[in-house]
């Protein structure tokens, strides 16, 4: 469902699609790639500890990636949506490990010594609202997206990452366009205003 995503969101803006298979199932370790539950907590509680959702090291996989694809086009920056703010407490989203990871990407490449290779986190420091904001502005198709964790036809809303993004789309005052099998009560009574 992910790729579908991505290919459409591509699509959208006319820019390049590359897929590069990596299966993070050899690894485990998550309700995202093992048979462990993804775990429900309300949105008071996301803060507290790193969720069962928390892949190894998936942000230093991808950003290696990314970085390996970048040097062979002579790109300057590898861009990632990590976010800081309103997150579930993956270790891999913070300031630091960015920061980290691209002296090491710039240590380890050839293009590193010859130029700098930036790691761009434009998202790092919003909340979701205000990330929901700045995506209307730019035309973003929300409705070809999904945060869920649970990778069903329509989104849960109930895990970390549906409850994060509905939350996001409440405060910044718009429904969220995608279908939810439920919504949080927080959400609904949005709706029962937002409809009047």
């Amino acid at each position: 469902m992910e790729v579908e995503s991505s290919r459409k969101i591509a699509d959208h803006y006319g820019v390049r699609h590359k897929i590069i298979d990596v299966d993070l199932t050899q690894i485990g370790g998550s309700s995202l790639t093992d048979d462990i539950p993804v775990a429900t907590r309300s949105v008071d509680e996301i803060a507290d500890g790193i969720p069962t959702s928390y892949v190894p090291a998936r942000n230093t996989i991808f950003l290696s990636l990314a970085a390996g694809f970048l040097e062979t086009i002579g790109g300057e920056a590898v861009y990632i949506g990590v976010n800081a703010v309103d997150y579930s407490g993956y270790p891999d989203c913070r300031p630091e490990f960015i920061s980290a990871m691209e002296k090491a990407l710039n240590l380890g490449t050839g293009d590193g010594k010859k130029k700098w290779m930036t790691i761009e986190a434009p998202l790092q420091y919003l909340s979701k609202s205000d990330i929901i904001k700045m995506g209307m502005g730019l035309n973003v198709p929300y409705e070809h997206t999904s945060s869920c964790y649970n990778g069903n036809e329509r989104a849960c809303g109930r895990c970390d990452s549906c409850l994060l993004r509905l939350k996001g789309f409440m405060d910044a005052g718009y429904p969220d366009p995608i279908s939810y099998e439920e919504y949080p009560e927080f959400y609904s009574e949005f709706l029962k205003n937002v409809k009047k």
